[in-house]
């Protein structure tokens, strides 16, 4: 099996990147209680098939999955619908790049990310081109100016404010 992964160096992630996971996961979880979704923190694994034939395994920071009998193990080997990466230094490439890119091969509704030290959260929207491609959109930067329209686009019943995201993040410079 050709198994292609990517191993960062997470030594130097900081509590405020954790913090961010866990008030997400915590806020979401209450609301999907009793539904056939679950959202997930970053000890989740994804095993994908990129355009190109490679197999590629992910651990996003966060995940709502709605399809979790798809699965090898602990590992899930289809795509969840909803994506949240919160950025560090030694991550912000990978996340802007290639690992946004196999959320869209995998035609991944919606993804997240979250910067801390602009503590704001560009949500990217999937929808196709004109060509019937899948892409990504960036549907609204949310910042503390315009906290109020912070929502999951693709779960409008499930709610998380911007302060209930940012909670006890202190300023953070990376």
């Amino acid at each position: 099996m050709d198994l292609d992964l990517q191993i960062l160096d997470m030594a130097g992630a900081r509590p405020e990147h954790s913090t961010v996971i866990v008030n997400f996961v915590a806020a979401v979880r209450k609301q999907l209680m009793n539904s056939t979704c679950y959202v997930y923190s970053d000890n989740v694994q994804y095993r994908f098939k990129t355009d190109e034939g490679e197999n590629k395994a992910v651990i996003p920071d966060a995940s709502i999955n709605c399809r979790i009998k798809s699965r090898r193990g602990g590992t899930f080997i289809d795509a969840p619908r909803f994506v949240m990466e919160v950025l560090s230094d030694s991550t912000e490439e990978y996340d802007r790049g290639e690992k946004k890119e196999l959320y869209r091969q995998q035609e991944i509704d919606e993804y997240w990310i979250v910067d801390l030290r602009k503590k704001q959260v560009e949500i990217y929207n999937l929808d196709y081109d004109e060509n019937s491609q899948p892409q990504y959109y960036l549907w609204k930067v949310i910042t503390h100016d315009n906290k109020d329209e912070l929502e999951i686009v693709h779960f409008p019943n499930v709610e998380i404010t911007f302060d209930e995201l940012f909670a006890e993040v202190e300023d953070y410079s990376g």
